[in-house]
């Protein structure tokens, strides 16, 4: 596993380095709106704690981390008034998964009908 990088863009939001459109905030989790989005919501959701991907948070963090995160997962589509409608979660992990910053996120889609995610290999 790599080393997690504490200059990654989101380890400088978590700082206050680099501004943000928070969505929601408590002591283990920060939301807020993807600068890039690829659906009317989208959100990614981040823990507040170093961790460099999700095999590396569901390995070596709190259970009441996990928790809490999680949590705030479902708290935040309720929030956002897309929970009934239906969104996605989604997190890509290491190079194939396609992850591209080093800190674990969820994204969060919602605000239309999202179709198929993966296209079968040919």
């Amino acid at each position: 596993m790599q080393d997690y990088d504490h200059n990654n863009i989101f380890a400088r939001i978590l700082r206050g380095e680099i501004p943000c459109r928070k969505v929601y905030e408590d002591a283990h989790v920060l939301a807020f709106h993807d600068i890039h989005p690829q659906a009317p919501t989208h959100v990614l959701v981040i823990p507040k704690g170093a961790y460099v991907s999700f095999d590396d948070f569901s390995a070596t963090a709190p259970a009441e981390e996990i928790a809490a995160f999680m949590r705030a997962v479902g708290q935040i589509a309720r929030d956002l008034g897309v929970a009934e409608p239906g969104y996605r979660i989604l997190a890509n992990t290491g190079l194939n998964g396609g992850q591209e910053v080093p800190h674990f996120h969820l994204h969060l889609f919602a605000g239309r009908r999202l179709g198929r995610m993966v296209v079968a290999a040919e």
